[in-house]
């Protein structure tokens, strides 16, 4: 007898426990005089595994839950074979209709990848109905124009446009996938051609639309990058003419201070020469190997208020030794030459004096100005050390 698995307790409990026990036992098969113990289907499977049992109901087309082409023992399953047999059973146009009634069916679950392949197999029969073969490359349009394979969507519609040239789906996917790949010149023709076909079509005249009103916005964002353009080109050419008339240098660096990418020097009123000018300023501490960076600053500063602003600190800053002589009082300014020396600017001299100044030269660097401040109990041993040649080193160019 076939054993019953035990079932466990919390069934038992169920009020319809009985009811299914008498239901497995009205239908459980009850071996007759002379028959074997197990039903004739299974009694060959007895002495298999589980493994071996599914095995053998992997080879039946029904069960199958992975391709098995083969019968175990190294052969063809026939009923594989059969059953591949049969979709090619018929005349050409029948199994080409077939194809693309499966095709059809996989397209509607949205497996569209599966509907190409049955549409592909459909035009491989090659069944000398242009009606159908036009079917199967325009409902292979529509899967390819789905997985955005514009390309081969493309491709598929003009050869469904060969056999049918008015049709207008094929001229509707095609459109859309030129517009996909903004090539909308191609796009309008198409649809031009779809529209005097059918003037009134709305899918045809909703992209028609979609597409000028894209190439209307990408109009007017050209036409607002070239007017920005313009500007920039305004502004810098004031400014430019602004750094000539006061005889401002610059020099490029090597390595430019990352701080200027998002300070850039400019002036008060970008369309007037004669307003002040803006600009960013490192300001170097040399005797501690310190600096600090002030974003914006008029020429019309002195050291003197410059030295006001940075050295605005807690009072725990001047209570380290090393910044004792950090105050207005006790600091003198420097700033590079051209040639890479050094001169001393004074403390109530505005800085766009210093910087229209002919000889000495004292340039900008990066369109930035760059200041020393030392401690003057400090100054001699520092310009002592000072090298034209390591700063002429660290200028583009050398």
């Amino acid at each position: 007898m076939v054993e019953i698995e035990e079932i466990p307790d919390e069934h038992k409990q169920d009020e319809n426990f009985d009811k299914l026990i008498s239901e497995w036992e009205r239908r459980k098969y009850v071996p007759k005089e002379g028959e074997p113990a197990l039903p004739p289907q299974l009694s060959e499977l007895a002495n298999k595994s589980t493994a071996e049992v599914l095995e053998e109901l992997n080879r039946l087309p029904l069960f199958m839950t992975e391709l098995d082409e083969t019968d175990g023992d190294g052969g063809s399953n026939m009923q594989v074979e059969a059953l591949k047999a049969l979709a090619y059973e018929g005349e050409p146009h029948e199994v080409a209709t077939n194809f693309k009634n499966q095709g059809n069916d996989c397209y509607k679950a949205r497996q569209y990848k599966d509907a190409i392949e049955f549409y592909t197999k459909g035009l491989d029969v090659c069944c000398g109905q242009e009606d159908i073969n036009a079917a199967l490359y325009l409902n292979r349009c529509a899967c390819n124009l789905e997985l955005k394979n514009y390309r081969r969507c493309i491709d598929d519609a003009k050869e469904c446009l060969k056999i049918q040239p008015k049709n207008i789906k094929a001229l509707f996917r095609s459109a859309k996938a030129f517009f996909a790949v903004e090539r909308y010149e191609e796009a309008e023709q198409i649809l031009s051609f779809a529209k005097a076909i059918d003037e009134k079509n709305a899918a045809v005249n909703s992209l028609i639309k979609t597409i000028e009103d894209k190439k209307r916005k990408i109009k007017e964002r050209e036409e607002r990058k070239r007017k920005e353009e313009e500007e920039r080109q305004r502004v810098q050419t004031t400014l430019n003419q602004a750094l000539q008339m006061r005889g401002f240098t610059n020099i490029e660096t090597n390595n430019p201070a990352e701080l200027l990418k998002d300070s850039k020097i400019h002036l008060e009123d970008s369309h007037d020469i004669e307003s002040q000018l803006i600009f960013p300023a490192t300001v170097m501490y040399p005797t501690t190997d310190e600096f600090d960076f002030v974003a914006e600053i008029s020429e019309l500063t002195t050291p003197h208020e410059l030295m006001e602003q940075v050295l605005q600190r807690q009072d725990s800053f001047f209570e380290d030794p090393k910044h004792k002589d950090f105050t207005p009082k006790k600091l003198q300014a420097f700033m590079e030459t051209s040639t890479g020396g050094l001169i001393k600017v004074g403390k109530k001299v505005a800085l766009n004096e210093a910087l229209m100044s002919k000889k000495p030269k004292a340039p900008l660097f990066d369109h930035s100005l760059r200041i020393y401040f030392v401690p003057k109990d400090d100054v001699s041993g520092w310009i002592s050390t000072w090298s034209k040649e390591k700063a002429l080193s660290a200028r583009k160019g050398n």
